[in-house]
């Protein structure tokens, strides 16, 4: 039905048919399914009912008729703007997007994994960029009966799911530190929980993080420093939120001032090591003199900072692409995808000062 097919002279696709002496059904192709006609035919139909003043199919109309919406939702856990404002999840949304043009489908972006958006978002399916607890966010998905796929979250029954292995990737990062002999390390964490707080967290709270890629990253490069026979000391964690480079800035002063300090940090981010090296230029720190620094992401960015970050690269698009393609077409793959990561070693990072 057209959006204007209300109310009397009402103009519909038998009209249009009817005036150009075919069938509804090649109205209708004409809009749904055009490579079904001539280019010369389709151009007539759209020709005749601009000038009757049909002003195309109804939206709705058409999505229940075909029984697929062509859209999916990305739930983030942050606010909408986090996914133009950080790099990674803007590598990861191209990825998406690819497969979506791909499959002609559009893309939704569905901010706070817990909020109202999630219950009425017209999708197919939807990917969570987010840690999806046990609660209303996943109760909502499962009472729509929406198929899901989970990104670097924890895995749930019958959802597809796509991530690294963090603690791995975290202790490569640790151990390419301990082989340049540094043994003093700072830790900048991405936050642990959703709560804003800030500070050097308790083991309590570093055991019972909820963010799962914070609680892994964590592990690994105590791994490392365990496997060195290093104890638990050896590593000086700072939490800072919100997450982002000036979170990194604020911790990396945090444990710049300690005495001693630290001679190598490792930050769970790319953002967040930025921000340590901005805290070591502004205290006339040399990098890798002075201090060395490892991030994690591999952004764009990286490679451009001065020094060039030493960091873990993870394929961000490609993490994009294989949660899409789980979603478009059919049913999702319950097998889970572990994409590989790799350490790249750039100027941030030296041997540590006798």
């Amino acid at each position: 039905m057209g959006r204007n097919e209300t109310g009397a002279g009402r103009v519909t696709l038998a009209t249009i048919a009817e005036a150009l002496g075919v069938s509804r059904a090649t109205v209708s192709n004409a809009y749904n399914r055009p490579d079904r006609l001539s280019a010369q035919l389709r151009e007539q139909v759209l020709r005749t009912a601009h000038e009757l003043g049909y002003a195309g199919p109804d939206p709705v109309a058409a999505t229940l008729a075909r029984g697929r919406i062509a859209a999916i939702g990305v739930v983030l856990e942050d606010p909408m703007s986090f996914a133009f404002a950080d790099p990674a999840a803007s590598l990861l949304l191209q990825g998406i997007s690819e497969v979506c043009g791909q499959q002609d489908s559009a893309l939704v972006l569905i901010p706070g994994p817990s909020g109202p958006i999630a219950r009425v978002a017209l999708v197919d399916g939807v990917i969570c960029y987010c840690d999806l607890p046990d609660g209303a966010a996943l109760e909502t998905i499962r009472e729509r009966r929406l198929p899901f796929v989970v990104v670097d979250g924890p895995t749930h029954d019958g959802a597809g799911h796509v991530g690294i292995d963090d603690r791995t990737a975290a202790r490569a990062a640790a151990r390419h530190l301990l082989d340049l002999g540094h043994r003093r390390f700072g830790v900048v964490a991405m936050p642990m929980h959703p709560d804003g707080w800030e500070g050097r967290p308790s083991p309590e709270r570093e055991a019972t993080a909820h963010f799962l890629g914070t609680r892994r990253r964590l592990a690994g490069y105590r791994d490392a420093l365990a496997e060195a026979g290093l104890g638990h000391d050896a590593a000086v964690v700072e939490e800072r939120a919100p997450y982002g480079r000036d979170a990194g800035r604020r911790a990396a002063h945090a444990l710049l001032a300690r005495d001693p300090r630290p001679t190598a940090v490792l930050a769970m981010s790319d953002e967040l090591a930025l921000g340590v090296l901005d805290a070591a230029l502004s205290l006339g720190l040399d990098v890798p003199g002075d201090l060395s620094v490892v991030g994690f992401d591999d952004v764009p960015g990286a490679a451009l900072a001065r020094p060039a970050l030493t960091t873990v690269r993870q394929p961000h698009r490609e993490k994009g692409r294989a949660a899409a393609s789980m979603l478009l077409p059919g049913p999702v793959r319950k097998d889970p995808v572990v994409l590989p990561t790799d350490l790249v070693v750039r100027g941030s990072t030296g041997p540590r000062r006798p």
